[in-house]
């Protein structure tokens, strides 16, 4: 009887935190015209290379009349360096998508579309569904930096997060991390081995720094929300920054900004013993049951 209670406690977390569309990330808006979407012609993925113009300042393939006939003089590029970037975009929607970046194109039913060697600035992005033109918008790609995005064709495209590029080090164990983690969803529930979570000695450091860099609560607060901006923490983690605050208020609300960023959601409830008040203890659970 005990183990069933607990499977059922288990499955029941895990569908409480489980994703769903349109509810992480920050929205892009779409701009495609009703009267691309409407028109056949345009809406063709192969329609794509025929227009002469390009005010992109990206490769295009070359048109038909030039393919037989090799320039005199090409111009290579040999130490062409506009920043590196990249970008990662998943659609979970089952069928064949394309999607088309800079002058980079993926086409798969795998729902994952990773691109490399971006160049920094703003860049146009277009989403194809089995040839045909659904989405189009303009992302701002940093150097240096890789953007992760969800598409849903009901929904729209959202930026999840953006993160540092340093050293090649992609900071997750599974490809599926990379989108997962802002839902709140590593991937590895019962593994302690999370990415992008903070190891003991990193989380130690981070401490002190703190402490040696911030006296107050709103210092602090600060400090913990700048410089764990792109990582992720448990609960035994997050409940020693919320106790090392003055102030039961200001507990409340740096365990409310640091739900999002916990690995560990179904052992949250650690969080809330740190507070001193019961009144702040519902606030707490109130704000996890609605998230």
């Amino acid at each position: 009887m005990k183990k069933i209670f607990t499977v059922c406690a288990i499955l029941s977390g895990l569908l409480f935190f489980a994703q769903e569309a349109g509810k992480a990330g920050e929205l892009l808006k779409n701009e495609v015209s009703k009267k691309e979407m409407e028109s056949s012609e345009s809406r063709k993925l192969d329609s794509r290379n025929n227009n002469s113009g390009n005010s992109s300042g990206f490769r295009k393939p070359n048109n038909q009349n030039s393919q037989n006939r090799r320039p005199a003089n090409p111009n290579y590029q040999w130490n062409s360096n506009n920043g590196y970037a990249e970008v990662f975009v998943r659609i979970p929607e089952q069928g064949y998508f394309s999607v088309e970046l800079a002058d980079q194109m993926i086409s798969n039913n795998s729902g994952k579309y990773r691109f490399f060697d971006l160049p920094s600035g703003r860049v146009p992005i277009s989403i194809y569904d089995n040839g045909f033109l659904v989405y189009r918008t303009t992302l701002n790609v940093r150097n240096n930096s890789r953007l992760v995005l969800d598409f849903f064709t009901n929904e729209g495209l959202y930026l999840l997060d953006s993160y540092p590029l340093q050293n090649n080090y992609y900071g997750f164990n599974n490809w599926n991390d990379v989108w997962n983690n802002p839902y709140g969803n590593s991937g590895n529930i019962g593994n302690i081995n999370y990415p992008n979570v903070m190891d003991n000695q990193t989380f130690q450091q981070f401490m002190t720094t703190m402490k040696k860099d911030a006296w107050f609560d709103d210092k602090k607060i600060a400090f913990i929300n700048q410089q764990g901006r792109h990582a992720m923490f448990t609960s035994e983690q997050i409940s020693v920054l919320v106790k090392d605050l003055s102030f039961d208020k200001n507990r409340v609300a740096l365990a409310k900004s640091l739900f999002s960023k916990c690995v560990d959601k179904q052992k949250y409830f650690i969080v809330g013993d740190v507070l001193d008040f019961e009144s702040n203890r519902r606030e707490l659970m109130d704000f996890i049951s609605n998230s």
